[in-house]
C-alpha cells in the first residue's frame, strides 16, 4: 500500500514488527528467515481497522433474534412468535421504511408476544420496538415506539459479566476471521471494564480505541486520562456527542430544518472545547446536512482550541453533506469516518426522503479529491462487521456511481485511514519497514481483480506477528 513500491514478493517479519519487503523484481529467497510462509498465489493487505464499531452491542447482536431479513412487518412478527426461550426477547434489524404493512405497533407485537417482555431494536438503533410486558417491567407506559435517547435509556435488564465477557470473546474470533485486528469502539457504557480486564488478562486479540460519551467527560475529566493513554492493544479515544438522529428514523437534522437537533453548534463548540482542554479528541455523530455544517461551524470556532492535539476531530458518517461543506473537512484537518456499506442500505431510504439531495450522500469521491482523510468502518451492529462488503461497496456502487472509489483507496480507508484518525499513521496500516506486523491474507489479490471482491476470502491474519485467525499450513 504504499505508492512508491506497491507491490513486494516476499514480506519479512522480525518479532512483532515489519522488517522489509522485497521487491517484484528481485529474486527473494535468500532474504526472509528461519521461517518461511509460502503464500502459494495467495496474497497479503495491512490487516483491516473497523473505525466505527459498537462492540459490546455487536458482539450480544449476535446472540440475538435478528431481523434484518424481514421484509414486512408481518414477516417480522412471525419470526417474534417462532422465538423459543423465556425471559426476555431481544432482537435487532428490523427496518420499518422497507415494510409494506408497517409502521410498527404496541398492539401488534401484543398479539404475537403475550406476557413475554420484548425488545427489538431498529436497524440503526436509535428506535427500540416494545410490548406491553417490556413496558410494564419498566415501569413505564406509552405507544411501543422509543426513540433516540430515550431508546438508549430504556431500562432494559444487565446482561451478566459472564454473557458479556462470552459474548465479546466470541466476537473477537469473529472479527479476526474477517481480517480485523483494530476497533475504534463507540460502546456507550459497559464495554470499557471488559476491555480493560481482556488487556490485563493478555486476551485481547484486537488493536481497541474506546471512547466516552460527551455526558460522561466531567468523570473523564477527573480522572486526567488523555486521548492516545493506554497499553500496546487499549487506548483512550475520542469524546463522542451526537449532533442529530438517523436517516432511518427520519431524525436527521437537515438544511430545510427537519429532523432532530440533538446537540446545536453552540453546545458542540462548549464540548469541543471542554474535550481539548481535558486533552481529549472528539468524534461527533452527524447525519444530515444540518448537523454536518453545525459541527462544521462549531469545530471552526474552536480550532484555536484543539489543533495542537495529537488526533483531529472528527465527523462520524457524514452521510449527506452539502457541496458549500465538502472542502471544509480538509481545510479544518477533520476526518471523515464513514460506512461504505450504509450506501446500500440506505439508497432507498434516501432517495424517498431526501429526494433531489441525495446526491450529496455518501460523498467518500468528492471528500477524497477535496483533500479530507477518510477512515472506513462498519457501525456494527448497525451493519456486520465485515471489511470486504465495506471495501466493494465503496468500488462497486452503481448508485450515484460517480462517487465510486478506487480499491486502492477503498482498502486504505479500511487500514492506514484508521491508523491515522487516531494519531497511529506512522505505525500502523502499511505493510512498510517499523510498522507494526498486523497483516491479513486473502485468497483473492482484490487489488488487481475488483469484480472479486464480493467473493474474496479471508484465509489468515496475524496481529503484531502472531497469527490470531488462520494458523498457517493451509
Amino acid at each position: 500500500m504504499d505508492p512508491r513500491l506497491p507491490q513486494v514478493r516476499a514480506l519479512s517479519v522480525a518479532g512483532d514488527t515489519i522488517a522489509g519487503g522485497v521487491d517484484v523484481r528481485e529474486g527473494g529467497a535468500d532474504t526472509v528467515g528461519h521461517e518461511r510462509v509460502d503464500l502459494e498465489g495467495r496474497c497479503v493487505l495491512p490487516a483491516f481497522c473497523d473505525a466505527h464499531v459498537h462492540f459490546l452491542d455487536w458482539a450480544l447482536a449476535r446472540t440475538e433474534l435478528d431481523l434484518r431479513g424481514a421484509a414486512s412487518m408481518a414477516e417480522a412478527l412471525r419470526i417474534v412468535a417462532e422465538a423459543g426461550g423465556d425471559g426476555w426477547l431481544r432482537g435487532h434489524g428490523w427496518l420499518e421504511e422497507a415494510w409494506p404493512d408497517g409502521p410498527p405497533t404496541l398492539e401488534a407485537l401484543d398479539a404475537v408476544t403475550a406476557d413475554r417482555p420484548v425488545a427489538l431494536w431498529a436497524h440503526d438503533h436509535h428506535t427500540l420496538w416494545v410490548n406491553s410486558a417490556a413496558l410494564r417491567s419498566a415501569g413505564l407506559g406509552g405507544s411501543g415506539i422509543v426513540r433516540e435517547r430515550d431508546a438508549w435509556d430504556f431500562p432494559l435488564p444487565e446482561r451478566t459479566p459472564l454473557e458479556r465477557s462470552q459474548a465479546v470473546r466470541a466476537a473477537m474470533a469473529a472479527a479476526n476471521a474477517r481480517g480485523v485486528v483494530s476497533v475504534h469502539d463507540y460502546q456507550r457504557d459497559r464495554g470499557r471494564g471488559l476491555w480493560q480486564r481482556l488487556d490485563a488478562d493478555r486476551r485481547l486479540t484486537l488493536r481497541v480505541h474506546m471512547s466516552y460519551p460527551a455526558e460522561q467527560m466531567g468523570a473523564v475529566e477527573a480522572t486526567e486520562l488523555r486521548t492516545g493513554f493506554g497499553s500496546d492493544l487499549l487506548r483512550v479515544g475520542p469524546v463522542k456527542a451526537f449532533m442529530d438522529g438517523t436517516l432511518g428514523s427520519s431524525t436527521a437534522w437537515m438544511l430545510d430544518g427537519s429532523g432532530m437537533v440533538l446537540t446545536s453548534a453552540a453546545e458542540m463548540a462548549e464540548i469541543a472545547r471542554a474535550s481539548a482542554v481535558a486533552g481529549l479528541s472528539v468524534a461527533v455523530h452527524a447525519i444530515g446536512d444540518g448537523a454536518n455544517r453545525a459541527v462544521l461551524d462549531a469545530l471552526e470556532e474552536t480550532r484555536a482550541a484543539w489543533e495542537e492535539l495529537p488526533v483531529p476531530p472528527r465527523i462520524e458518517h457524514v452521510q449527506c453533506i452539502d457541496d458549500a461543506d465538502v472542502g471544509r473537512l480538509a481545510e479544518l484537518g477533520v476526518t471523515a469516518s464513514m460506512q461504505p456499506v450504509h450506501q446500500r442500505s440506505d439508497r432507498d431510504i434516501a432517495d424517498r426522503l431526501w429526494g433531489g439531495r441525495a446526491r450529496c450522500g455518501y460523498r467518500w469521491r468528492d471528500l477524497l479529491d477535496s483533500g479530507a482523510h477518510l477512515a472506513f468502518g462498519s457501525d456494527a451492529p448497525i451493519e456486520d462487521l465485515d471489511p470486504l462488503a465495506g471495501i466493494d461497496a465503496a468500488v462497486n456502487r452503481d448508485w450515484y456511481p460517480d462517487q465510486r472509489l478506487d480499491v486502492a483507496d477503498a482498502v486504505l480507508g479500511f487500514t492506514a485511514g484508521g491508523a491515522a484518525a487516531v494519531g497511529e499513521h506512522r505505525r500502523r496500516g502499511l505493510l512498510l519497514p517499523g510498522y507494526a506486523a498486523d497483516v491479513v491474507v486473502l485468497d483473492t489479490d482484490i487489488i488487481s481483480h475488483p469484480d472479486r471482491i464480493a467473493d474474496a476470502q479471508v484465509v489468515a491474519t496475524m496481529l503484531a506477528g502472531r497469527w490470531v485467525h488462520g494458523r498457517p499450513p493451509w
